[in-house]
């Protein structure tokens, strides 16, 4: 991709949910963007509390909360993440848990709440693409589905001058974007498990992920972003939560895909619509000279 010296003025921000969420679902193309001149920020909305943690990641006098904001910090500095924007929300655990009930878990606030956050956010950033979760949020967890439902809307009033925030003037980014994936493998992975007698509807650590529902839903491919060139810094970011995984994350089985099979991230435009005939490579094809 050939960038100008003015498209390096563009301003990439993502609103995810978790410390780990940056690297592990979209941190290619964040590495890949901050690399070629992007100034990229991130809304985190919580900060992980319920994450599994095992003892030996645990430090003196630190909370969970305090190891995922460590780590998270660790990787934004080699993803390039300039600045991160934190809600001050709970990690609501996933869908079911008891951790749902918490009154300051993310998935117990007002939508519009979270929403005049993240407008304002981008009332002050000014990026030009905004990126957050599919509407089933990759795997239907109910941080990833809140934040995206806050973020569809704080796309829109952060553009409507009729919205008072903060006294900022309105601010129309130029694109959202949802981070997806394809579910080819994954409906091969389900068959090949119903084949050895393992159920897909409850896959995982805790058997708390349906792989077959998640699978049921598919969402337009509208840009593939190859970050084969930072895949090292993609790869090291995600080692940076070692709390929650990612130092496997490079290795084995897993590691030879991502390395060799699939140097893609995937995304769909929600807005405004995609004219495309076919998929195209830069997120910020059509601005400022991309």
């Amino acid at each position: 991709m050939q960038l100008t010296n003015e498209s390096k003025k563009n301003t990439l921000l993502a609103v995810l949910a978790h410390p780990d969420d940056e690297s592990f679902g979209i941190g290619g193309t964040l590495a890949y963007y901050s690399r070629h001149g992007v100034n990229v920020e991130l809304v985190c909305a919580t900060k992980g509390e319920v994450g599994e943690m095992e003892p030996q990641f645990m430090q003196e006098n630190m909370t969970s909360a305090d190891v995922r904001v460590n780590e998270l910090r660790c990787a934004a500095g080699i993803l390039g993440i300039s600045k991160i924007h934190f809600l001050e929300y709970r990690d609501s655990g996933m869908s079911g848990s008891i951790e749902n009930q918490h009154p300051q878990a993310l998935c117990n606030q007002p939508v519009e709440k979270v929403a005049h956050q993240v407008a304002e956010i981008i009332r002050n950033v000014k990026p030009d693409v905004v990126i957050t979760f599919d509407p089933i949020g990759g795997y239907r967890h109910p941080d990833h589905i809140a934040i995206h439902h806050a973020t569809v809307l704080a796309y829109k009033l952060a553009a409507d001058a009729s919205v008072p925030i903060n006294q900022l003037p309105a601010f129309n980014s130029s694109k959202l974007i949802y981070s997806t994936f394809p579910k080819g493998m994954m409906r091969w992975m389900i068959h090949l498990m119903k084949l050895t007698g393992k159920d897909p509807s409850r896959f995982g650590k805790n058997e708390d992920i349906d792989l077959t529902s998640i699978a049921s839903v598919t969402f337009p491919i509208h840009y593939r972003i190859n970050y084969g060139s930072v895949a090292k810094e993609r790869d090291a970011a995600a080692i940076c939560h070692a709390s929650q995984g990612g130092g496997g994350i490079s290795s084995g089985l897993l590691g030879f895909f991502r390395r060799f099979l699939t140097p893609y991230e995937t995304f769909m435009q929600a807005q405004p619509e995609f004219t495309s005939k076919r998929p195209l490579k830069d997120l910020f094809a059509g601005l400022n000279g991309h």
